[in-house]
């Protein structure tokens, strides 16, 4: 893994990653860079998005239509994500409570370095509003 410049844009699009409670798209992470910096560019926040990401510091999620989102990855925390197909909110999932793969699944040799798991749903919100749409 190369580390890239640490830049005073770079250092800003961490830090607003770092405390997002969200899992934020480059519009929004925008947004909230200029309030620090308010020359940057959407430009300069894509490509230390894009450097961010190829470092490991950074992980996308994305879904065909839609802007991808980014989730800063905290030392030590490793979660996996839950996203509702209705409304497109991600919600972090323990990684700790989810089952691990035994290593005779995979081919012989294949040394797993990263794991990305995604669970397809709806989430409470979308589901009572569709039983009050309903009328159930």
């Amino acid at each position: 893994m190369t580390m890239v410049r640490q830049t005073k844009q770079r250092a800003a699009v961490i830090e607003v990653l770092r405390t997002a409670r969200s899992h934020p798209d480059a519009a929004w992470i925008h947004a909230q860079v200029r309030g620090q910096l308010p020359s940057v560019s959407l430009g300069t926040v894509y490509r230390t998005l894009d450097a961010l990401v190829r470092d490991g510091v950074v992980v996308t999620l994305e879904r065909a239509g839609q802007a991808t989102r980014y989730d800063y990855k905290h030392e030590g925390d490793t979660h996996h994500h839950a996203v509702c197909r209705s409304c497109g909110a991600i919600f972090d999932v323990d990684a700790a409570v989810v089952p691990t793969v035994p290593a005779s699944a995979f081919p012989a040799g294949f040394q797993v370095t990263d794991v990305r798991l995604e669970f397809m749903g709806v989430c409470p919100g979308c589901q009572a509003q569709a039983t009050e749409a309903t009328g159930d």
